[in-house]
Order: structure tokens, then sequence, then C-alpha cells
């Protein structure tokens, strides 16, 4: 007991000392290059906002011109612990991440708080409404439905079987979303292969192909896509990407089959173990839960289709399909927990804490990746200039906004760079009409900014959602995971950036 607390107290000692010291030396810096004409502008800003003067869509763009590049530390500082700690100290990270994601949110809000005033309480307001709060309920409800559906019976996790498992997988992710994919199949895949020695790999390729790539088809796949549906992008027309993806996750089955058959053999599983044993037929378990998932896609696409009035809060604009989709997506969890046997979630293996490591570690992440997202907002006026100013070919577009998304929030990141190429090829356009245009003429960067976006997002365990929560469920399962670096270094670099490389001569 005296040493858990012994760690506590360390960890809050040097959570004060490390936190004290960087609002010594680094607020004075930030005080001295926010002018006081620039503090009371931060003082009104949240009233000009409401008032109409300032357009949401503009919020951000001021702010990121004056942010210096250092002000994404405490971001980079979250992503290194995420790698770090549970390599180098897991028990205490496991016990500790919630507090260790408070501590980086708290070193990059205070002193944003106090420099930056209204106009920052703005910024963190806005990206948790508009951003965490949805992201948060989507996954909470689709890893809530998804985890009353059992899939029984003797499914063997043969190189062919696991292959088959990853197809289907690909396939349903841009109709059901990534998340909902991932977590639909990831317990079935695991089962299937419970009695493989090594199945790390198996999760691996399931996160590059069902967890990311997979979403590429439609606006319901993945987020970004479906920032894009509601900014004037078709809905169809996302599969002009269908080339792009049928290319990457054709030759991605086929060296995991080929990796996965190297492996099956060197593990000598014994035939006669296998007819040995009694099979079961296959049989899914809780479809009602289906109903549920429908109701979320349906949900999803209520708030893209329905244009209703909109209202403020703290000046933040709030639409109201938003809401009433928020509120449906809650309302299809609750229900699956209603209709769902509690024994069928035990048979499934099913707990809270992979959404609730999510939750946690995503708070933090929100938090401090506020100024990077400012900073490419405000475009070649803004901290970045020297990178976006190189920006001029597809290929340009689909590295760095593929590369951004590896490891920001890929959906405002998508937006940011949609935004860049209808300011450098249609300015002064009213967005819809520039979209329409950028499809029309130059067809090819949206593209580039989509396939970008989305593949790419397989490169980290942080590049989306469901990547993280694919981890979390494998390790609670006994599967020893590749660290965040460990990940990249094994699997994402050797394996996906070859790959980037072929789609960048190939269609772009």
């Amino acid at each position: 007991m005296s040493c858990k607390y012994c760690k506590v107290s360390f960890f809050l000692s040097v959570f004060i000392v490390v936190l004290t010291v960087f609002l010594l030396l680094i607020g004075p810096i930030w005080a001295d290059e926010h002018s006081s004409q620039g503090h009371q502008e931060a003082n009104t800003y949240v009233e000009a906002v409401h008032s109409g003067d300032v357009k949401e869509s503009e919020a951000g763009h001021s702010l990121g011109k004056e942010l210096p590049l250092w002000s994404v530390i405490p971001f980079a500082g979250i992503l290194l612990s995420i790698a770090l700690f549970p390599l180098f100290a897991p028990h205490f990270w496991h016990n500790h991440f919630p507090k260790v994601s408070v501590f980086w949110a708290l070193v990059f809000a205070i002193p944003f708080l106090m420099i930056y005033g209204n106009e920052a309480l703005y910024e963190i307001l806005h990206i948790y409404f508009i951003d965490y709060i949805p992201f948060i309920i989507l996954i909470w409800a689709l890893f809530t439905i998804s985890g009353g559906i059992l899939v029984k019976g003797t499914l063997k996790g043969t190189p062919l079987v696991n292959t088959i498992m990853l197809l289907i997988g690909t396939i349903i992710a841009s109709w059901v979303g990534t998340t909902g994919a991932s977590m639909l199949l990831i317990r079935p895949v695991l089962r299937a292969n419970a009695q493989r020695k090594r199945n790390a790999h198996i999760v691996i390729f399931f996160i590059f192909l069902v967890s990311n790539i997979g979403g590429s088809l439609t606006p319901l796949g993945d987020p970004p896509l479906f920032l894009g549906f509601l900014h004037g992008v078709p809905f169809f027309w996302t599969f002009n990407i269908f080339p792009h993806m049928a290319f990457v996750s054709g030759i991605l089955l086929l060296v995991f089959f080929v990796f996965d058959h190297i492996i099956y053999r060197k593990e000598k599983v014994s035939k006669e173990s296998i007819k040995g044993e009694v099979t079961e037929p296959i049989r899914v378990k809780g479809l009602i839960n289906l109903i549920f998932l429908g109701g979320v896609l349906g949900a999803v696409l209520l708030s893209g289709f329905w244009r209703a009035p909109e209202f403020t809060v703290f000046g933040i604009h709030l639409h109201i399909q938003n809401l009433v989709r928020d509120g449906l997506i809650v309302l299809m969890g609750i229900l699956s927990l209603v209709f769902t046997a509690k024994k069928l979630r035990e048979e499934n293996e099913f707990t809270w804490f992979p959404i609730k490591e999510v939750a946690y570690l995503f708070a933090g992440i929100f938090m401090t990746i506020i100024p990077a997202l400012a900073i490419l907002k405000a475009g070649t006026e803004g901290s970045l200039k020297f990178l976006l100013e190189t920006i001029k070919e597809p290929h340009h577009y689909y590295w760095i906004a593929g590369g951004l998304s590896s490891f920001l929030d890929n959906a405002p990141t998508y937006l940011t760079f949609l935004n860049f190429a209808l300011g450098n090829f249609f300015p002064g356009l009213p967005e819809l009409e520039g979209v329409h245009s950028l499809i029309a003429q130059k067809a090819v960067f949206l593209k580039a900014i989509s396939a970008g976006a989305v593949f790419m997002g397989a490169n980290t365990y942080i590049g989306n959602a469901p990547n993280f929560m694919v981890k979390s469920i494998a390790e609670e399962n006994g599967i020893p995971m590749p660290s965040f670096f460990g990940y990249m270094i094994k699997y994402s670099i050797p394996i996906l950036i070859p790959l980037f490389v072929l789609v960048t001569l190939v269609f772009f």
C-alpha cells in the first residue's frame, strides 16, 4: 500500500515540477509574442463568433498565425507517453494512463488559457463539442452494439480462413464504418486464432485493412470522407478511389497470406489434433444488434442529408441534425444493452476497458492537438509555411495530408487540405461551387487527399480510432502487441510505406 502511495506521490511531484517549469519558462515568452492588442482581440473573439462577425469555419485561422511551432510540444509529449510508457513502465502505464493524459492536457491548456483567454476557451470548447463528444458517442455505440454479436462455432485460423476474414472485413468497412467493422470482426478473428502461437501479425494486418483502408469507398467508411460529404462531395464520388483501394488491399492480402502461411508452417500444427477435435457449426447470436447497427448508420446518414436550423452555445454553432444524430446513436447503444443478454456479452469476453482507454487518451490528444490543427488551418500564414508552400502536385497532397493524418486526427486534416486545395485552385468561389469545380477539373487532387487521409491512418496506432481499440482488445485476449514505435518499425514502415510509394507511382 505504501509503495502504491509512493508511486502516486512521485507522479504528482513530477507533474507539479514540470508544469511549474513549463509555465515559468514558456509563459512569458508566449505572452511577449502575444501582444496586448492581440489579447484584447481574444477577449472579444467569442462574442464576434457568436454574433456572426467571424465565421466558425474561420475560427482558429488567426490563432494559427500566432501560435509558434513549439506549441505542439504537449501533443508530442502525449504521443511519446503512449509510445514509451507501455514499453519501459507497463505496470505504471496500465494503472495511471488517465493521469498521464490529464497531465499533458493541462500542460497545454493552462498557459493557453492564461495567454489567449476567451479565444483559447472557444477553441477548447469547440474541439470537444464538435469533435470529441460525437467521436466518443459513435465509437461507444459501435463498440457496445458489436460486443452484443457473438459468432460461435469451429473456425480454424488457417492462412486461407484468415485471409478470407480480412477480405470480408475490408469490404464491409466502407458500409458499416471502419470502427463498426473492426469491433464486429476482431473477436471472431481472435477466437479463430486462439490456438496459434504467433498471432500479433494477424491483428496488425487487420488494423491495416479493416480498420483503415477498407473504409475508402463511402462517407460511411471513415470520418474524413464523411466530412467531405458534408462539405459538398457527392456520396458515391468516393468510388473513384476504388482502383487505389483495390490495388493496396490486393497486395496487402497477398503479402498477409504468404506471411501467415510461412508462420503457420513453422508452428507445425498437428492435422491429427485438428481432426480429433469436436467441430461445431458456425452460428451467430445477438442478431438483433444488426438492427441497432443499422440505426447508427441511418443516424449518420440522416445528419448528412438533413439541413436543420442551428443555435449557439458559448459561441459554438451546434446543428440540430447533429444533436439528433448523436441522440439516436446513444439510443441504439442503450437498446443494445437492454436487449442483449448479459450472458452473451460474457461469452463474447466483452469488457469496457478498451473504450475507457480510448476515451481517456483521446481526451488528452484532442486537447493537445489544438495548436497543430490551428497552425495547419492558417496555411502559409502559419508556422508550417515552409512545408505548405511546397505543396503543388497531387503526390504532395497525398503524402503530406497522409503523413499528418498518421499522427493527427485525419478528419480535420482532410478538411484542412480540402480547403487548402480550394484556396489554391478556386479562390473566392463559394465552398460548394469550389468543391464541384475541384471534382470536375482537378479531381486527382481530391483523390490524393482522400486516399492519403484514409490509407495512412494505418501508419500508427493513433492514426484512426479503431486502431487503438483493436490493439487493446487483442492485448486483453493475451496477444503481445508491439509498442507504438514497434508497430511502426516492424510493420507499417517496411510494409505500408513501400506500398504507398507504389500508389504514388501508379496513381499520382
